[in-house]
């Protein structure tokens, strides 16, 4: 369980930086194209407007010559100089009498142009004594500025010009403009060049860890101070995931459980070592997975696990119990949702064994428990309802009621039994402990049970001295009462029971030995079951109930002691009660 790798803000891509390059190449090189392109339409308007300034003045200067001539020679004048300015000048000149008949016209036959009276030049010069117009001529078809003066005799010279020798100007410098264009972009576009790796140097050189370290713009001040925090930020919300990380890892690789996290198309997350135990599985390490690559499948692919996991993604809770070797397992599969979307699921794996065990043992327990009162119940009722009916002789009455109360003790003493065990198993036993001699006690256990054992032919003896430990002396009576009642119970005639009460390597003890009839080696282990009997029939005849070494067992418990047991089958059986170090007082 590894955090996922983070993104180096200081490492910037090539790409991305080629890219940004790239751009402030063609911003810069874009721009210097609009200023060319600006610069090279002013000039041309600019220089259009001087020449037509220009032409315009000409216009008037040259109409005043005119005039000054025409005044002195007249027609003849205008004729002459006419011949002498058609090889060099493209004006236009008119002459006009004062009723608008065109007596003079240097480019176009006067005898079919019509009657010029009408012309705004021409009335501004007639009431004025000078007129200018721009328009289209009807003789040119071209835009034509006119300038018309008045005569002395009323007449108008008009001298007119179109606007297309300032546009042949204006055209005839585009050529240079254009070279000079070309010229100016082709070092702009090497100093763009050089321009953009000076700006992009600094950038690719800047230390985030060390800002003032090197050359900085002061523009790039305000970014590398919020990267600064950005920087700061990350790295305190990355402690904080590692710190959550190692907790979470200290978590779940302490717990007993199993532990998974899957994703929604079933790719295992997350995991802890219990999972790994309890399914049995080898994952390879980290190293040599690919992401993606570790399935819920590579862990168990048994019915009860996928439809657990399956419910889970599907955004249900499920459960499933599954069976691992010789453990039960419950399988708990939660799904992982956000805003409302199912992205995962988390499946805890709990060891039940012991509680399927104590569910086994409770129904057995139920079961012995109504068995073994079932059966005196059933004796007294027979032997009562035969009573009950006058069939039993007068002489046989007494053995008739004798047996009822066998019958009832035994139904005392099984109870008795089970109140003492749930007291043990809960420990809600309400003596106190303190100090007790375990000798004395054991010593009155075989003066109590040596009529019976002389009636079994049985030979019961104690040796030992006196051992000091703090318990309860109703308890240890009835866990010593218990293992010398077996050995009577379960020996032979001629047999013998030894109680020994001792201390061994500091620790006392006490210890029931026979020559019996001894235990199976298979049934060894379950001696201490409640209700467990090797022969159940023999038990039967002889009065067990089942419970004796189960309440050796818990008593045991409840003194902090260990039971120790020994046994050949017909050879002979040794138990023995070995107390903590240091409980002698």
């Amino acid at each position: 369980m590894k955090p996922s790798a983070v993104w180096d803000i200081k490492r910037i891509p090539v790409e991305r930086e080629s890219r940004m390059k790239k751009r402030i190449y063609r911003n810069m090189c874009l721009v210097t194209l609009v200023a060319i392109l600006f610069s090279a339409i002013l000039t041309s308007f600019l220089y259009y407007q001087n020449l037509e300034k220009q032409m315009r003045q000409e216009l008037v200067t040259e109409a005043k010559y005119l005039e000054a001539g025409m005044d002195l020679s007249g027609e003849h004048y205008l004729t002459n100089i006419t011949k002498i300015m058609n090889n060099s000048n493209r004006n236009r000149i008119t002459w006009v009498a004062a009723d608008g008949t065109v007596l003079f016209d240097n480019m176009a036959d006067v005898s079919t142009m019509e009657n010029h009276k009408d012309r705004p030049e021409i009335q501004m010069a007639l009431s004025s004594g000078s007129g200018r117009e721009s328009r289209m001529s009807s003789t040119l078809s071209e835009q034509t500025f006119y300038y018309a003066l008045r005569l002395e005799d009323g007449s108008v010279i008009r001298v007119a010009n179109t606007t297309r020798s300032a546009l042949a100007g204006s055209m005839a410098m585009l050529p240079a403009l254009g070279g000079a264009a070309v010229l100016i972009m082709v070092l702009s576009m090497i100093l763009a060049e050089r321009q953009t790796r000076e700006i992009v140097k600094p950038i690719n050189e800047l230390d985030l860890d060390h800002p003032d370290s090197g050359r900085l713009y002061d523009e790039l001040a305000p970014l590398v101070g919020k990267v600064e925090r950005q920087q700061r930020t990350i790295r305190q919300q990355m402690d904080t995931l590692k710190t959550k990380q190692r907790e979470f890892t200290a978590i779940t690789e302490n717990m007993s459980e199993g532990f998974l996290v899957v994703g929604k198309q079933g790719e295992v997350a997350s995991y802890n070592t219990s999972a790994l135990k309890i399914l049995d599985v080898e994952i390879p390490v980290p190293e040599e997975r690919t992401p993606g690559s570790l399935n819920i499948l590579n862990f168990n692919r048994s019915h009860e696990f996928r439809t657990a996991v399956d419910e889970a993604l599907a955004g249900h809770h499920h459960e499933e119990n599954l069976k691992i070797g010789t453990r039960m397992y419950q399988i708990i599969a939660n799904p992982v949702t956000e805003k409302q979307n199912v992205t995962g699921a988390v499946i805890v794996i709990l060891d039940i064994t012991e509680r399927e065990e104590r569910e086994d043992l409770r129904r057995e327990f139920s079961a012995n428990v109504s068995h073994e009162l079932k059966t005196p119940l059933t004796s007294i009722s027979g032997y009562a309802e035969i009573m009950k009916n006058g069939l039993v002789k007068p002489e046989d009455m007494k053995r008739f009621s004798e047996n009822i109360y066998q019958e009832a003790q035994r139904m005392i003493t099984l109870i008795g039994d089970i109140i003492k065990l749930s007291q043990l198993d809960e420990n809600r036993v309400e003596l106190e402990k303190q100090a007790v001699d375990l000798y004395p006690i054991a010593q009155s256990v075989v003066s109590r049970l040596k009529e019976r054992a002389s009636q079994a032919k049985v030979a019961l003896e104690i040796r030992g001295e006196g051992q000091i430990i703090e318990g309860t002396s109703q308890i240890l009576d009835e866990m010593i009462y218990n293992l010398c009642d077996n050995g009577i119970k379960y020996n032979k005639a001629g047999g013998h029971v030894n109680v020994t009460v001792g201390s061994r390597q500091g620790c006392p003890f006490v210890s029931v030995a026979d020559n019996g009839i001894g235990i199976p080696e298979e049934d060894q282990k379950r001696v201490f079951e409640r209700f467990y009997r090797v022969d159940k029939s023999h038990s039967r005849q002889i009065g067990g109930t089942g419970l004796g070494l189960s309440i050796v067992k818990h008593g045991a418990i409840y003194h902090n002691a260990k039971v120790e047991m020994e046994s050949t089958h017909g050879r002979g059986t040794s138990i023995t009660i070995v107390f903590p170090e240091g409980a002698a007082k």
